[in-house]
Formats: structure tokens, C-alpha cells, sequence
């Protein structure tokens, strides 16, 4: 009937131990990563209902198969079977796709290789210059005043001159040309495509950000890229061994969403004049005491 209803206690804290924040972040994390999450049933109301739960890391989490390996028809934690319902029963959260790591493997695998070149480049820089002699051997006294007096000269001056006892030559590549920086901003980018991820969010793409159109940006963040973990969520919450029939349960994004307070003040005002919120309702909308 479009009525908003305060809802039990397990749908905003699953497990009295832990902020239900807590448990929802890793929920999502699953799903976003893995695909699907769990939680594990602890308690039970005497109608049947989930009273509280906790999340199960799906690394603990097997699959039991049936004769045809098509059909799940049970789940083992920790190696040993768990019931179908009930208390120690799991709640099952399935995900819209088969998860980020399993779509986007490749790029996960290029950006770690990347980031694994620009740390060895850090800690152990490869020498991009040597000087050959091409006489006679030098003693080490000689060698530590020549390779001194090449590097005050290069603080001095970027010209060299040698004569011809003397070589330079180049080893290694230049971290520049290899273009790590470059491989690595496409790499952030191509990670935010895989993830519906709007680019500048992660600094993967330079973007002139006003307020007007950040808003509009965050619209699109819920569009593309995490509706598919609210979806799972709430559609999971929305089920019977949750809430009563009739019910369901969706988040609330209007503080993520709203708009500047100036257009919420002229929205607030239309709404108020032709009755459609009450003064108490846009107090409790802006969180102002009453």
C-alpha cells in the first residue's frame, strides 16, 4: 500500500555483536567480488521468521550438488553440512553476475603485474648509465674520483664530454618509456568499466567536478554500479523468513541523492502546498528534532 513501516531490529543490526553496517559492508564486498554471500541463521522468531543472522565468508562455504551436478541442493561451513532452514541454516544472497574477480581476472591480473613493476623500479632502481673504460684497467681509486667527478659535472651542466679512453653506455629501460604511469591509468580505467565504476570516482579519468553535476554523477553510481548489490540485498531482506507478507524492504538513498538545500526547500514547498507532506514529515525528512 505504499506505507513506510519501521522494520525489525534484524533487517539494520543481523547480528547483535556487530554494527549492521559491518555486516551489510562484507555482504556487498561478496557480491560484488564473489557474486554471492552468505549469512548463517542464529536465532528464530516462533513464526518462522529470522530474528538474527551473521555473515559467512563464502571461502568457508561448498556446494553440494545433485546426481546431475545442475541443482544445489545443500551447503557444507567448514566442511561439514548445514540444514536447509531453521537455526544454523544459511542465508543465501545470489548476485546478478558471476562477480568483479571471475569478469574481470585479466585486468585484476595486469594491474597487480604493474603495480609489482613500479615497486620493483621503487626499491631497486636499475643503473641507466655506465662508463666503460676502454684502456687499461682502472684502480677503484680512480673509478669512485671519475664516477664523482661525472656526477658533479651532471649537476653543473647536462652536456658531456669524453674522451676516448671513456664509453657511456645505457642499461635498462627508462621506467619512463615503459610508461607505467600511463599502463597503470588505463588499467584504474579499464577496472572502473568492469565494475560500472563512473571513473572519476577512482581518479581514473581528470574531470572538471561541479556540484550540479556530481549529484547527477552519484545517480548514475546507483544506476550502474551498485544497484545490482542493492537489488540482491533487498530482494534477499524482502522474503518471507524475513518480513510479513506485502512487505518489502529497499534502501534508503535519499540523503545520498538529494539534491543542494536550496532545491530541497522549493521541492519541500510544492510538496507542503498541494498536501502531500506535512511540516512534521519534512522536519523528520531533513532530521530536524521536532
Amino acid at each position: 500500500s505504499g506505507v513506510r513501516v519501521e522494520p525489525n531490529r534484524v533487517i539494520n543490526q543481523p547480528d547483535s555483536r556487530v554494527p549492521g553496517s559491518s555486516v551489510y559492508s562484507f555482504i556487498a564486498e561478496d557480491l560484488l567480488f564473489l557474486g554471492r554471500a552468505f549469512g548463517m541463521v542464529m536465532s528464530m522468531y516462533a513464526d518462522g521468521r529470522i530474528q538474527e543472522w551473521t555473515r559467512v565468508a563464502p571461502s568457508r562455504v561448498t556446494e553440494t550438488l545433485n546426481y546431475n551436478q545442475t541443482e544445489i541442493i545443500g551447503f557444507s561451513v567448514d566442511g561439514s553440512p548445514v540444514p536447509s532452514m531453521g537455526v544454523g541454516s544459511l542465508v543465501v544472497f545470489n548476485g546478478l553476475d558471476e562477480g568483479f574477480l571471475n569478469r574481470a581476472g585479466r585486468t585484476i591480473r595486469a594491474a597487480v603485474a604493474l603495480e609489482n613493476a613500479s615497486e620493483t623500479f621503487a626499491k631497486e632502481p636499475v643503473p641507466m648509465m655506465v662508463l666503460k673504460s676502454n684502456g687499461t684497467n682502472l684502480t677503484s681509486e680512480r673509478i669512485n674520483k671519475l664516477l664523482e667527478a661525472w656526477r658533479v659535472a651532471r649537476l653543473n651542466r647536462s652536456t658531456a664530454f669524453l674522451n676516448a679512453d671513456v664509453e657511456l653506455q645505457a642499461m635498462g629501460i627508462d621506467p619512463a618509456k615503459l610508461q607505467l604511469n600511463e599502463a597503470r591509468q588505463y588499467v584504474a580505467l579499464e577496472l572502473c568499466r568492469a565494475a560500472g565504476l563512473p571513473a572519476w570516482f577512482a581518479s581514473a579519468e581528470q574531470t572538471s567536478m561541479t556540484y550540479s553535476n556530481a549529484i547527477s554523477e552519484r545517480r548514475s553510481l546507483v544506476d550502474f554500479s551498485l544497484r545490482p548489490v542493492l537489488t540482491a540485498i533487498e530482494q534477499r531482506l524482502s522474503m518471507p523468513d524475513f518480513v510479513g507478507a506485502g512487505n518489502e524492504i529497499r534502501y534508503d538513498l535519499d540523503d545520498f541523492l538529494r539534491g543542494n538545500p536550496l532545491e530541497r526547500a522549493q521541492v519541500y514547498e510544492i510538496l507542503n502546498r498541494i498536501g502531500a507532506m506535512s511540516v512534521a514529515e519534512i522536519r523528520e525528512e531533513e532530521d530536524m528534532l521536532l
